[in-house]
């Protein structure tokens, strides 16, 4: 006698359903890898090997710290940049004006000097003083403070030192004093670190460097140049227009030596930049790299995955057939 094995109504319902699902999951799947390129079981497409992926997902992020440092860097040199132009620009003005200036021994033409003085004095202090993303450039460590206090405290600092003086060689020799004693500008007008920056992480094995406070030989001697013509001409000095304009003409003349440190600070800073840049040129070439690989390590064959999504389309669609034809089954139909 032969056993026949049947299956009931509910069973076959249920397995039409189950087999269903499974093939709606597999379209989903393959309709996951022609959108996105990629394959879906990443997994399974390694044979559960991540060490390489993992690998490559570390310098991926540790390329996107670098991106942060190096935009981070690049703002802050050019920022100081800027603000080193500024400077440069202020002591070319004032070096061209005191130098016609001292060629005359008229008084309001000391007086203009003088105010002109000020006035670079201002613009010098406050590109000293200038921030870049939170951060002041030239405090050293301590870039959340200011690094030079107002000019007014300055100048009123400097005018105590000079007042008395009656000749060109004590006034500018108590005005180098006081500006290289610690005691003096360091301690009465600079507020920043006597710190400066760490060096800042640019790639893997490059960082760069700018050591620049606003205690800079070359910008304190700026700063001591432009103040001193900035009080020769005040009535709490008392000094003959002879000797202001021999003040005048000796300031212009330092000042013009002044210039060449500014311009060479200007070159150390550019240097940065451009190390920078091409740090970050870099870092960008081997992200593209990296992000390429990875794509190609999970890549989903977009031909494969096509000829793979219209079958399992076709037996959805042959599945739903049969399913619905097992619907119209009946006693009546059975029986004819």
């Amino acid at each position: 006698m032969m056993n026949v094995t049947s299956m009931g109504d509910l069973a076959r319902g249920l397995t039409l359903k189950s087999r269903a699902t499974d093939i709606k999951n597999q379209i989903e799947s393959l309709s996951y890898e022609m959108s996105s390129g990629k394959v879906q079981d990443v997994s399974g497409h390694l044979d559960g090997d991540y060490s390489y992926l993992l690998d490559m997902d570390r310098n991926l992020s540790r390329l996107d710290a670098f991106q942060v440092a190096t935009a981070e860097a690049g703002l802050f040199t050019d920022a100081m940049q800027l603000s080193l132009t500024t400077i440069d620009d202020a002591v070319g003005r004032l070096t061209s004006s005191l130098l016609a200036y001292g060629t005359s021994n008229q008084a309001v033409t000391h007086e203009h000097a003088s105010v002109q003085a000020r006035n670079e004095l201002d613009t010098v202090m406050s590109a000293l003083n200038t921030r870049a993303g939170g951060r002041n450039l030239f405090s050293g460590v301590d870039t959340d403070v200011s690094p030079l206090s107002s000019a007014d405290t300055l100048l009123t600092a400097l005018e105590a030192e000079l007042t008395g003086l009656t000749t060109l060689t004590d006034i500018t020799q108590a005005a180098e004093d006081w500006f290289n004693d610690p005691a003096g500008f360091d301690a009465v007008i600079y507020q920043g670190a006597d710190t400066t920056l760490a060096p800042m992480s640019i790639s893997e094995n490059e960082s760069v460097s700018i050591p620049i406070t606003a205690t800079d030989p070359t910008l304190k001697a700026a700063l001591r140049d432009i103040a001193v013509a900035a009080l020769v001409s005040v009535d709490g000095l008392g000094l003959p227009n002879d000797l202001r304009t021999s003040l005048f003409t000796q300031l212009g003349s330092e000042l013009a030596n002044t210039q060449d440190g500014t311009v060479n600070l200007r070159a150390d800073v550019g240097a940065a930049e451009a190390r920078i840049e091409q740090a970050a040129t870099r870092n960008a070439a081997a992200r593209t790299s990296l992000e390429y690989s990875r794509k190609s390590l999970i890549a989903a064959d977009p031909y494969q995955t096509a000829v793979q999504l219209q079958t399992v389309q076709f037996q959805l669609e042959s599945l739903y057939s049969v399913t619905v034809r097992n619907a119209n089954l009946s006693l009546v139909n059975f029986l004819r």
